[in-house]
């Protein structure tokens, strides 16, 4: 596990502080829970003041029964923000990406009271841009694999496993009840596979579905390639989900090609009533991502703030049957949007408050 103190910032990354609102016993904790070896940036951790915050921790988690690396990257609320029991989204990268990518996102939902423990998925992260450029074609091909998808959510699974470990940190300050699968791209079809996606297999159905996970925000979801009937690859999915995408969300890569209409379509073969659609006015494929060269312009940043707060203003809505802050939300964000996502109905019930600021 790596604690972030001061590391260096630049476009679109996080630039990384110390102990996310921790006491020292409590970090101290943390710090034995991730084992020896452990590595830390410019000064030991646990010479930090019990008054400084941290955005991230990192861990350099193995799965011993898959001999797989799964690094993650937690964003942990400060003690600020804290009502109780915390809220946790695990986030799953695009193809190519990184637990460091979409930090927005961490930083966003952190901020206000909730977690983010976003996972690297190691057959199909950052690496794939590396190496001989001739190859490339073939890399991307193995890490767009079936078997690769599978991968990908018993990554997650680990990860979330580890987090909710018993003799770990985290254990006792989790709410459990509030446990959101989400992802981008590739990292939005292990959302939907995490979350009841399956498909027939020599007769048989294959599923991976993860019961922890009782919501989803599904960015930009590709078709599922190499299926022909989408609505019976989703008719599982019941979950509450979010779906958000753009007017131009369309995917470009060698091998792979998927118009914008296949994000819409997506959400249309969600069987449950209980979804919304969020659809931004222009915006490439990965505007979602931490990229920021040719990718959206002045709309970039106001993508990326806006998706941050649709996903708490969903999940008020889904936890706390409370429809006002979506509906204030696509009041905002009005001018940016060609759909905003109509509020589901939800079992009245009383409100025991708002999401911190």
């Amino acid at each position: 596990m790596t604690i972030h103190d001061d590391a260096p910032s630049r476009p679109g990354v996080s630039s990384g502080a110390g102990p996310v609102g921790l006491d020292r016993r409590r970090f101290g904790a943390m710090v034995l829970a991730a084992g020896a070896g452990s590595l830390f940036s410019r000064r030991s951790a646990l010479a930090l003041s019990a008054s400084e915050e941290a955005r991230f921790i990192d861990f350099e988690w193995i799965d011993a029964s898959r001999n797989r690396a799964v690094p993650a990257r937690l964003y942990w609320p400060a003690s600020s923000t804290r009502k109780g029991p915390i809220p946790l989204i695990v986030f799953s990268h695009g193809l190519g990406g990184s637990r460091k990518g979409y930090s927005y996102l961490g930083e966003g939902w952190s901020a206000a009271g909730t977690a983010s423990l976003h996972i690297q998925h190691v057959g199909s992260d950052e690496t794939l841009w590396q190496g001989n450029p001739l190859l490339l074609l073939d890399r991307l091909d193995s890490a767009a694999d079936e078997r690769e998808a599978i991968e990908r959510t018993h990554d997650v699974r680990f990860g979330l496993d580890r987090l909710l470990d018993r003799g770990g940190p985290f254990h006792d300050t989790i709410d459990r009840k509030r446990i959101v699968a989400a992802g981008h791209s590739f990292g939005a079809n292990t959302t939907l596979i995490l979350t009841g996606a399956q498909v027939v297999r020599d007769g048989k159905l294959l599923g991976y579905r993860d019961p922890r996970f009782t919501a989803s925000i599904v960015i930009s979801a590709p078709p599922f390639y190499g299926e022909t009937d989408l609505a019976a690859v989703l008719a599982s999915v019941d979950v509450p989900t979010l779906h958000v995408t753009t007017t131009e969300d369309t995917i470009r890569i060698p091998g792979r090609y998927s118009p914008a209409q296949d994000r819409i379509d997506v959400y249309a073969a969600i069987p449950t009533p209980r979804k919304a659609l969020v659809v931004f006015e222009g915006g490439s494929h990965s505007v979602f991502t931490d990229r920021t060269l040719r990718n959206g312009g002045p709309l970039n940043p106001l993508v990326k703030r806006a998706t941050a707060e649709v996903g708490l203003a969903f999940l008020d809505l889904v936890y706390r049957s409370d429809p006002v802050p979506l509906e204030d939300w696509s009041a905002t964000w009005k001018p940016i949007l060609a759909a905003a996502p109509a509020p589901f109905q939800v079992t009245p019930r009383r409100i025991s408050g708002r999401r911190p600021a």
